[in-house]
């Protein structure tokens, strides 16, 4: 973990974005006292369920796609 003042992040923020890329922690200070923390996002993995068992629970369509489609384009003809 480093810490920087507020200054020193503006002239060097290039480099603080590639430090904590690389995993390190920026404490960014302010008159001496900690104001914001620079971390990292992380690789998180979002896990979405079965497609066709969502599919499949999801009510019937009225109408198809192309249906909606042709429709809100007649209706802009006006």
């Amino acid at each position: 973990m480093s810490t920087v003042n507020v200054r020193d992040a503006r002239e060097r923020f290039a480099q603080l974005l590639d430090e904590v890329a690389a995993g390190e922690e920026v404490i960014i200070l302010r008159r001496g006292a900690p104001a914001a923390r620079l971390v990292g996002m992380g690789a998180k993995s979002i896990s979405f369920p079965d497609r066709q068992q969502l599919r499949e629970s999801l009510p019937p369509l009225e109408t198809t796609a192309a249906e909606v489609v042709r429709e809100l384009r007649d209706q802009e003809r006006y």
